[in-house]
């Protein structure tokens, strides 16, 4: 294995080498550096000419001036060869510390976007093949196509317009009204017919409950006034966490094992005296806080899980942690929601940002500005989901009829394995083997979406240095752009290789 490791980390080196030299020339030779200066009338023209000769080594040939620029970039690799040197940017400010601003705002949207897209779009691609031919599998099929086809500007767009402008617009006045409530509620009730297998009768109880729950619940919404002082509050806390348990339980040990089921179950009781509790904490918490209070969550889960046993307490013990994660979760959503009305009027009721990464020169606690980076990513992450969301969603369905149909599936049935283990431990993990490289693939195409979601958005990040760099024939930006992309893919390719030998034993005899 070390020795197939240790090949393709060479060829993707090789790789790396050959791509780079031809960014560079194509950058290099597209046009001229000095142009803008030798059209100005500036006296000191000549000399200016002359400088960003010199700092940008433009007497030396495209073909020559690589080198001069690789021997820099290899110190980065390297160790103790030197220091880290890109070059400089036609303002003379080092590449690196360039990236080190631009790469951070960029990962912020990325990361939430890739990791989003690859649990949601799996899930739903899993869901339809179970459900294969059904409405909702005809339907999902409609939608994902309509995403991949659109492209990423366009949707950014009118996430700009409907998704913030109009609905600032509304949080000034947030009233729903009567035509509002029927249309969505109506809507609601066809999506839950669609979700519900079974006869015609009942999806139309479905349809009935949907669409009444949904219009009692934005009746109640538009009545309190609950979009200018939102919460959760301790009911719907806890009724969403009697809905996790079981769902938590009938995926990871199966409701029959009544022990999980009440280890879930305990956790969430746990969790909801502990939004009392916990309370004077969280309204003086740092970050360190969150992060301490989260991880003993999933410790007590575990340990309820543990003291319960059952015939499984290894079960009991993974569906009362994620239990008590996600209820660990709404709570703090919920003390986000409590800060909303504080950020409302710093934002001068426009909450919802259409340009930049931040808000400037806000001042607030831990929650306030929390919520000023969320409502800063949620609308560029959002453009970024909607379109990878529609390629993992089809490649996960199609990978995964193809592995219900193996024999080895069959033969678990026949074993008498439960539904619930042949999907989990047979069906879904070998379907994973041809998604690795998908994701691996999709990162790269989802940094390359954030360059245009970036300048839609007005984000100072890696696409912003990207494009400033291509429009001014700026090569030394274009380039650390380039090192960092291509570093990324270079090592999410190798993470998919390792993720088939985790998946598929054979990748390890053959290697």
């Amino acid at each position: 294995m070390t020795n197939y490791i240790l090949r393709r980390l060479l060829a993707s080196v090789l790789i790396l080498l050959g791509a780079s030299y031809i960014v560079y020339l194509l950058i290099a030779y597209s046009d001229d550096p000095l142009a803008e200066l030798r059209a100005s009338n500036d006296p000191g023209k000549q000399a200016k000419i002359a400088t960003r000769t010199e700092m940008l080594n433009l007497d030396v040939a495209p073909p020559l001036r690589y080198f001069i620029w690789f021997r820099g970039a290899a110190q980065c690799v390297v160790p103790f060869v030197g220091k880290c040197d890109l070059g400089v940017t036609l303002q003379n400010q080092p590449v690196t510390a360039a990236l080190g601003a631009a790469i951070p705002t960029t990962l912020r949207f990325v990361t939430a976007a890739v990791l989003l897209a690859i649990v949601i779009g799996i899930t739903i691609g899993v869901i339809t093949a179970l459900r294969q031919y059904s409405t909702l599998d005809y339907s999902v099929t409609f939608v994902t196509f309509l995403f991949f086809s659109l492209p990423v500007f366009w949707v950014a767009v009118l996430l700009k317009e409907f998704g913030a402008i109009r609905f600032n617009d509304f949080l000034a006045d947030p009233y729903i009204s009567n035509t509002a409530i029927a249309v969505i509620s109506v809507v609601a009730g066809l999506l839950w017919a669609v979700i519900i297998s079974g006869t015609w009768r009942s999806r139309g109880i479905a349809f009935g409950i949907g669409a009444v729950v949904t219009g009692v619940v934005l009746y109640s919404l538009s009545a309190t006034r609950w979009f200018t002082t939102p919460s959760l509050g301790v009911v719907v806390i806890a009724l969403t966490g009697v809905a996790i348990a079981y769902g938590a339980t009938a995926l990871l040990a199966g409701l029959q094992n009544r022990r999980a089921l009440y280890s879930s179950l305990i956790s969430v009781a746990l969790a909801v005296v502990a939004y009392f509790v916990a309370a004077p904490l969280l309204d003086i918490a740092s970050v360190w806080t969150i992060v301490f209070l989260g991880i003993a969550a999933v410790v007590v889960g575990w340990l309820v899980g543990r003291f319960m046993g059952g015939f499984d307490p290894a079960q009991s013990a993974k569906s009362s942690a994620l239990t008590s994660f996600a209820v660990a979760g709404l709570v703090l959503i919920d003390r986000f929601m409590q800060a909303w009305p504080e950020y409302f009027k710093i934002t001068r009721g426009r909450p919802i940002a259409t340009i930049g990464s931040e808000t400037p020169n806000l001042k607030g606690d831990l929650w306030v500005t929390g919520l000023d980076s969320f409502t800063h990513v949620l609308l560029p992450t959002l453009a970024l989901i909607l379109i990878s969301v529609a390629t993992y969603t089809r490649y996960s369905r199609a990978s995964m009829l193809e592995v219900m149909g193996q024999d080895y599936v069959r033969t678990g049935r026949a074993k008498g394995l439960s539904e619930r283990v042949v999907i989990t431990r047979h069906a879904f993990r070998n379907a994973l083997i041809p998604l690795a490289t998908i994701v691996a693939i999709d990162i790269g195409a989802i940094i390359g979406g954030a360059v245009i979601t970036e300048r839609v958005f007005s984000w100072k990040g890696m696409g912003q240095l990207f494009i400033q760099g291509v429009l001014h024939v700026d090569p030394n930006p274009v380039m650390g752009v380039f090192i960092v992309t291509g570093i990324a893919a270079v090592t999410f390719n190798l993470i998919a290789d390792l993720c088939y030998s985790a998946l598929d034993p054979r990748v390890r005899v053959k290697a």
